[in-house]
C-alpha cells in the first residue's frame, strides 16, 4: 500500500522580501523577511529568520565486512563544550561539498585526510536536513567499505587546525553500546542504525 507524500507547497510558495548576510565569518549568518502560503489559504504576516548558511556536506561510517570492524573518527567539538562526556565526539567521517564537487568525491577526499584509508566502495544511504528550523545545512550519508585491518593513527590536516585519532571498533560490540550516549550526533547514529541492519547483505558480498 502506498502512501501520498507530496508536499502542499513549493519554493513558490514562499515570497522573500529581503534578504541580507547579517554575519560572514567561519561560518555565516542571513537574517531574512520573508511570508508563505498557508493551508488555509492566503498568505500568512511578514516574519524574519536568521538562517544559518551551511550548505551541503556528506557523512560516511566506515566498514570492513571481511573483519567485521568499524572505523570511527574522534575529535573536538565545541558545541559539545557542556556536553556530560566531554567535546572530544566519536563520528563518522564528514566534510562539506564545494562548489563544483560532488558528494561520492567528497567522500574519497574526506576518508583518506581524516583517517589515511581508501575507499574499496562505497553504497549511498540517505539525505537528510539537519535542523531545518535554522539553518540550510544538507547531509548526504554513505557506508564505505574498506581494510581496517591497518586502520589508526592522528590524522587530519595541519592547515585546518584538524587533530583526529582513528578508531576501529568490532561491529556487534559497537551496536551494543550506539545508544547509550557516546555517539551524539544524528550523522553518527543514523550511519550505525543503517549499517546494524545492512551488515549481514554486506558482509555476503565477499562471500
Amino acid at each position: 500500500m502506498s502512501i501520498d507524500l507530496t508536499p502542499p507547497f513549493t519554493r513558490e510558495d514562499v515570497d522573500i522580501i529581503e534578504r541580507e548576510r547579517a554575519y560572514d565569518g567561519f561560518f555565516a549568518m542571513d537574517r531574512v523577511t520573508l511570508r508563505h502560503r498557508l493551508f488555509e489559504g492566503g498568505w500568512g504576516p511578514t516574519v524574519s529568520r536568521e538562517l544559518f548558511v551551511r550548505g551541503e556536506a556528506v557523512a560516511a561510517v566506515v566498514f570492513d565486512p571481511e573483519r567485521n570492524l568499524v572505523g570511527m573518527v574522534e575529535q573536538f567539538r565545541i558545541g559539545a563544550m557542556d556536553e556530560e562526556q566531554g567535546p572530544w565526539c566519536l563520528e563518522v567521517v564528514a566534510g562539506m561539498v564545494e562548489e563544483g564537487e560532488q558528494p561520492e568525491e567528497v567522500v574519497k577526499r574526506e576518508l583518506v585526510e581524516e583517517t589515511g584509508i581508501e575507499a574499496e566502495s562505497m553504497e549511498y544511504i540517505c539525505n537528510y536536513m539537519t535542523s531545518p528550523g535554522g539553518t540550510s545545512e544538507k547531509l548526504h550519508l554513505y557506508c564505505v567499505l574498506a581494510d581496517l585491518s591497518e586502520a589508526g593513527g592522528i590524522h587530519g590536516l595541519e592547515e585546518e587546525g584538524e587533530d583526529i585519532r582513528v578508531r576501529v571498533f568490532e561491529a556487534p560490540a559497537l551496536f551494543d553500546a550506539m545508544l547509550k550516549g557516546r555517539f551524539n550526533n544524528a550523522a553518527t547514529l543514523i550511519c550505525l542504525q543503517w549499517l546494524q541492519i545492512n551488515q549481514d547483505r554486506l558482509r555476503g558480498k565477499i562471500g
